[in-house]
């Protein structure tokens, strides 16, 4: 499918070609792990084994590579399994990375308890600044890892800016595009070389799969990637491929609401008397508003905030909450909220990732937005 099409077009047809067979215009799902072959190496459309490839993935990734603007996307079955592909096929021991202040939990872990331990280091910095990131570089450096907005604070890097100190140091810039998904942001456009995305969030938006994803727009890194994906195995199942593709089909018309909502519960959080301070990119007075604006089609659906009253207070508000359930994870049709710092966050204790202890966050859903101000309102007290 040509390009040229707008992302709401590509998004429902990017990868769904019609069966050849029935005419069903939705991919089926391919549920085998091998392939009759029509003689030794006699390969039906490059089929022998569904680790190396299965015919719901490939569409999965088609669609994935078309959305971000990449040569090449590649589904795994996780965010972290991502993750630790695209690591271990861009570093070797005594490599170096620079990984920002703030992010996922999972991703620190990643790389304080298992990365570490093959000889990669790393250095922290804050990605919202262009000259930190320089100085933290050192002539081992082989990646900048950026996530804007931030998990959990909301924080926005200038992707332009950090790809040009990624480029004149010879390192890769990889970004996490989970929070935004590439329908409100696309970073290998603004100069990424890797895209990192946790399927399980946005592009699934159901909250019923785990998956994970990255996209490139260097051919030569696609193949070495497609490479360490099959050697290392940690693939999207057919059927998690296709809950993703299903998902994807509505990401443009559900960011637009949780965008719409997430405005709208800022603005009540920052009136709000027990709130102390709310993150959200959307607002004029954050520091990384401009940036957003400026790289964002919109500032997503991810609100943050801290309360008065300090740890205690904030998981009070977690557990008074009705409409936003309590739990793990974002991205889904439904509001979630959650205490990072005993939560997603907690493997960032005592280290420089370490969250405030009286921040609350809200993955802001589709629901009625004045329900979930009315579910806010009573949570605060």
């Amino acid at each position: 499918m040509s390009d040229q099409h707008s992302f709401e077009t590509l998004a429902i047809h990017a990868g769904n070609t019609a069966d050849p067979l029935t005419g069903a215009v939705v991919p089926p799902i391919y549920q085998v792990s091998t392939y009759k072959q029509d003689g030794v190496g006699g390969l039906r459309g490059g089929y022998e084994y569904s680790r190396s490839a299965n015919p719901t993935r490939t569409a999965l990734e088609d669609n994935l590579a078309a959305l971000e603007g990449g040569r090449r996307g590649l589904a795994f079955a996780s965010g972290l399994a991502a993750e630790d592909c695209l690591l271990r096929t861009l570093l070797t021991p005594g490599d170096h990375v620079v990984i920002p202040n703030d992010a996922y939990g999972g991703t620190f872990r990643l790389f304080a308890k298992v990365v570490s331990r093959w000889g990669v280091e790393f250095s922290v910095a804050d990605t919202s600044d262009a000259s930190a990131v320089r100085a933290a570089i050192t002539p081992r450096t082989k990646a900048i890892w950026v996530e804007t907005p931030s998990n959990p604070l909301l924080g926005i890097t200038d992707i332009a800016a950090v790809a040009d100190v990624a480029r004149s140091a010879g390192a890769r810039l990889v970004v996490d595009n989970t929070f935004a998904s590439p329908y409100l942001q696309q970073p290998l456009a603004l100069g990424a070389d890797v895209v990192v995305h946790s399927t399980t969030k946005y592009m699934g938006g159901h909250s019923d799969v785990v998956g994970g994803a990255l996209i490139t727009g260097d051919a030569g890194l696609a193949e070495e990637l497609a490479y360490h994906q099959n050697a290392m195995g940690a693939v999207a199942g057919p059927f998690d491929a296709w809950l993703v593709l299903r998902g994807i089909k509505t990401l443009a018309v559900r960011m637009d609401r949780h965008s719409e909502n997430a405005t709208k519960i800022a603005d009540l959080l920052t009136r709000h008397p027990k709130v102390t301070q709310v993150l959200y990119p959307g607002l004029p007075e954050h520091p990384g508003h401009e940036v957003a604006a400026k790289q964002m089609k919109a500032f997503g659906g991810m609100v943050s905030f801290r309360v008065e009253g300090g740890e205690e207070a904030a998981v009070r508000v977690c557990d008074r909450a009705e409409l936003f359930t309590l739990g793990e994870s974002l991205g889904g049709v439904e509001s979630l909220v959650e205490h990072p710092g005993r939560m997603t966050h907690a493997s960032a204790a005592g280290s420089p990732l370490e969250v405030p202890a009286d921040l609350v966050r809200l993955s802001v859903g589709i629901e009625s937005a004045d329900d979930l101000i009315a579910d806010l309102t009573q949570a605060l007290g």
